[in-house]
């Protein structure tokens, strides 16, 4: 196996240019995408034993890698063009997030026999993790001293569950398009106002018509990790906001600036680390974990993520939500703001990048309140 972490960095770059060229070359692949494709390609690995499950390399790309691929990305967007699409976004985070906790509630009843007499637990912790992200799932483990053995169960169940709900957003929006009409399926043909191109090819991914120089380089990433530092000290500073939020405050203001607007290739680079990423995340997804701490849990996450599905599509449907926001509404729910920016950038949804990761940044303050509060009524009911 391999270990070396420059070494696993290395097999990861080689996933991602695989995913990428079997785009360009392979029509199956064009559907899918890069990103599910990277996600697959190294989960394979992962589960065949030729790279861990666990690495530095993946920690990197998790934290500064992510991080430095929202603010590359978001340099690419005009914040005008986001506006339209807001609200709607809103509402389908908010219903999703009903799912989550219909989830946990039913997760609860059916499998806590199976689980043992912390289920109420395991149900706050998913309730906080699948209306916020991974980042919740710490918060809420760690306040309500759930024991090490379920918590590294809960993690392990939770990398594999996130990892195929990531595949099943990618492709919901053409699985389930002829199940809307063409109006509902684009949210009413909303644009991108000319900023990113909506396209699903990195290669592509361009902020503007021009090419992409040397210089462009140099200064998106010298305004990209300079808004990271200075997010970072500021997170520091005022430790009730997360530094994600400062990050995307600082560049999207950074981003309106006339000479800003003009430099290119921002999202490009953007896009490549977070393919990286995904594909880190692939890696992580090790199926024999499942069996190792007991599939009871593993179960639960199927629960908790299929009626988060089901309510958020089933009814976005009849309340006549486009299939866009919703897949990237679900991703900031269940994988938070990267998750949801990688969506919406995979199928050249640019005028949701900016709304996803709004409320998945939402999703990382309401998330622990609503894990708090359905463990405390799981455990009234079912632990008493």
């Amino acid at each position: 196996m391999i270990r070396d972490p420059v070494a696993v960095f290395v097999v990861l770059a080689l996933v991602v240019f695989v995913a990428v060229y079997l785009e360009r070359r392979v029509r199956a692949v064009r559907a899918i995408g890069s990103m599910l494709t990277a996600i697959v390609l190294a989960g394979l690995l992962s589960n065949l034993g030729v790279i861990p499950s666990a690495s530095p390399a993946y920690d990197r790309l998790g934290s500064v890698g992510v991080n430095l691929g929202i603010a590359l990305i978001l340099l690419g967007v005009d914040i005008r063009s986001v506006v339209r699409s807001a609200p709607t976004m809103v509402g389908a985070f908010v219903l999703g997030s009903v799912g989550t906790i219909v989830g946990a509630i039913v997760g609860t009843v059916l499998l806590r026999g199976a689980v043992g007499p912390e289920t109420w637990k395991l149900a706050g912790q998913y309730t906080g993790t699948y209306i916020g992200g991974g980042v919740n799932m710490v918060s809420v483990g760690r306040g309500l001293d759930t024991s090490t053995e379920l918590f590294t169960a809960a993690i392990a169940a939770d990398n594999v569950t996130t990892s195929v709900w990531m595949m099943v957003c990618l492709v919901a929006p053409l699985a389930l398009a002829r199940f809307w009409p063409p109006e509902e399926r684009t949210g009413g043909g909303l644009t991108d106002g000319g900023r990113v191109s909506s396209v699903a090819h990195v290669s592509e991914f361009t902020a503007t018509n021009r090419s992409f120089t040397l210089l462009d380089a140099t200064a998106v990433f010298l305004l990209a990790s300079t808004g990271l530092w200075i997010a970072e000290r500021l997170g520091d500073v005022v430790p009730g906001v997360p530094p994600v939020l400062w990050l995307t405050t600082l560049i999207l203001a950074a981003a309106q600036i006339g000479p800003v607007r003009r430099l290119s290739g921002g999202p490009v680079l953007g896009n490549y680390l977070l393919h990286l990423f995904l594909a880190g995340l692939g890696a992580q997804s090790i199926v024999r974990e499942i069996f190792r701490v007991g599939p009871a849990v593993f179960y639960f996450t199927l629960v908790v993520v299929g009626l988060h599905g089901l309510l958020l599509f089933g009814v976005g449907r009849l309340l006549r939500l486009d299939l866009r926001t919703l897949a990237v509404a679900s991703q900031a729910n269940v994988g938070g703001p990267a998750s949801a920016m990688a969506i919406a950038t995979a199928r050249g949804y640019s005028d949701l990048i900016v709304p996803g990761v709004a409320v998945g940044l939402l999703g990382y303050a309401v998330g622990n309140y609503a894990g708090f509060a359905v463990a405390g009524i799981m455990r009234t009911l079912f632990a008493g």
